[in-house]
């Protein structure tokens, strides 16, 4: 798979999982946090484990591991955005939790020992100048707010030890293992915290499936096969996506209004993803923008 195919991979992932605020709200009532993700992971993974049950039948251990490891991460992220969820807008929880498109570009400069490259800096600032268009909030931070930032925080925690680990193992596996896990977190942790139970209308039996098949199965499974063949930095600015489609999907679905700003915002989000394409560009005809290492490596301590 070239870089471009995963790309386009890994913006349908993010498209898919953006509808998951969308569902999980409708979802959650009546149904407690830890309770709705294990119906939905727990369910994806049966799905999963039929169709690639000889796949799995040969696991190996290291996977395992790193395919828990990965489960365990996104399951302190889901849990913290969900609690957020409950008492502030999706679109709030949206925009905050995808300050990851920052984050995660910074975290690679202090692991590599290095800033990043002035051609990712300018994506990342376009993106995040879209993102706070689209769903610009004012106010004081809130409880809510808090945990959505808990969730950006450990959101591109994920994105980066998903990109290690995808590189070094068998990403469609890993994906699998890590849906597994999060469900049976979230099943334990439904029975301490919870009285676990099963959806108990037909609208909730809907919007399990919908989390389970689109934004889990497709969603969740295949970002480490996308995120396989390309780096963490690209990874964290396709989160940008993730607000511009849950906005489309509001207007299209909820009846929500778009305004001509947040209309500006969706077009800067897609701006910034083409932005390497178009710097490359530029080059390639001779144009000089900024160097690509305009600042040098910072040495080790």
């Amino acid at each position: 798979m070239t870089q471009k195919k995963a790309e386009i991979l890994l913006a349908a992932v993010i498209a898919a999982r953006a509808t998951s605020l969308l569902f999980s709200k409708i979802a959650m009532n009546g149904m407690g946090i830890f309770n709705l993700l294990a119906a939905r992971f727990l369910m994806a993974f049966v799905l999963l484990a039929v169709v690639f049950f000889k796949r799995l039948r040969h696991i190996k251990r290291h996977t395992l591991v790193r395919g828990a490891t990965m489960g365990a991460l996104f399951f302190l992220m889901l849990s913290t955005e969900l609690t957020g969820l409950k008492s502030t807008p999706s679109s709030t929880v949206s925009l905050l939790e995808n300050t990851a498109i920052i984050l995660v570009p910074m975290a690679e400069a202090v692991l590599r020992h290095k800033l990043p490259k002035a051609v990712t800096a300018v994506s990342a600032l376009v993106a995040i100048g879209g993102v706070a268009l689209l769903t610009g909030q004012s106010g004081g931070f809130t409880p809510g707010m808090v945990l959505a930032v808990m969730a950006a925080v450990l959101y591109a925690a994920a994105i980066i030890t998903t990109d290690r680990f995808s590189h070094e193992d068998d990403p469609l596996t890993l994906g699998i293992v890590q849906v597994g896990t999060l469900g049976l977190l979230a099943l334990v942790s439904s029975f301490v915290f919870e009285a676990p139970h099963l959806p108990q209308s037909g609208t909730q039996w809907l919007m399990i499936a919908g989390l389970a098949v689109i934004c889990t199965g497709f969603g969740f499974t295949l970002q480490p096969v996308a995120q396989s063949h390309t780096t963490a930095q690209r990874a964290g600015l396709f989160c940008a996506l993730s607000p511009a489609c849950a906005t489309l999907l509001g207007a299209a679905v909820l009846r929500e209004h778009i305004s001509v700003m947040g209309m500006c915002g969706i077009a800067l989000i897609l701006l910034s993803l083409l932005v390497p394409q178009l710097w490359q560009l530029a080059e390639k005809k001779g144009i000089t923008l900024l160097p690509r290492h305009a600042v040098p490596a910072v040495r080790r301590a």
